[in-house]
């Protein structure tokens, strides 16, 4: 079922999306991170071409890279952040930069890759990962384990190959971790039927929910601005 339509009669909509309203949603998404969250990296869109008879189709990730994750201690909870040398960097020139050149502190320091990628079978978002040590030493699941939150290390060793598992990378073709996405198009459908204020502008609202609930998996947060902003617009 076409999206618009859904939006008109949600008793029906399944909680999936095309991948036509998936690319939309996540430029609305890209741009709200952008104005919001502006000390963290961009969420980038990278157009994949597709050569076939017919139509043309817009296809596409988002991607977050080359974010760094620093653990305080071992007794505070890790957080995927940018906490690095901004302020020295800052400090030192007036002159625009780029988040890239960042310099993160070298001692336990784990860096991540997430992708948003359309999942043509399920119709729902799936958030690809990767992790790896500042020589490009890919981690394996044991240690990407001890980066996540609390709840969702408790979370993954009850259900390993259902909640995260390791699979082929839709475009580029090799192995990355991803958040499983059975389920996911039944608690959007909860989330939207359950909250009043997410009504209207399906297709702008979907990628800005679901992802204030799967970021929090891997310790990416959700400015509440973002949320609190696509609330006032539909108010």
């Amino acid at each position: 079922m076409d999206f618009k339509d859904a939006a008109k009669d949600k008793i029906r909509w399944d909680g999936t999306i095309s991948v036509n309203d998936f690319s939309l949603s996540a430029s609305t998404f890209s741009d709200k991170w952008k104005m919001f969250n502006p000390s963290f990296p961009p969420w980038l869109w990278t157009a994949i071409p597709k050569h076939h008879l017919g139509p043309p189709k817009v296809e596409g990730y988002l991607s977050l890279e080359n974010v760094c994750l620093v653990k305080s201690s071992e007794e505070e909870e890790s957080d995927i952040s940018l906490t690095c040398k901004a302020e020295s960097i800052i400090s030192r020139t007036e002159e625009p930069f780029d988040d890239a050149t960042l310099v993160c502190p070298e001692h336990e320091v784990n860096y991540y890759d997430f992708h948003i990628v359309y999942s043509p079978s399920y119709r729902v978002p799936v958030l690809y990962f990767r992790s790896y040590h500042s020589d490009g030493q890919p981690l394996p699941i044991s240690e990407i384990e001890k980066d996540l939150p609390g709840h969702s290390a408790e979370l993954l060793l009850e259900s390993k190959w259902t909640f995260i598992t390791q699979d082929e990378h839709p475009y580029l073709n090799r192995p990355w971790y991803k958040l499983h996405p059975c389920g996911t198009s039944e608690w959007m459908k909860l989330l939207f039927h359950g909250d009043t204020s997410l009504n209207k502008n399906f297709i702008e609202q979907y990628l800005v929910s679901w992802f204030s609930v799967v970021g929090q998996v891997v310790g990416l947060k959700t400015p509440l601005a973002i949320l609190d902003n696509v609330v006032s617009n539909d108010s």
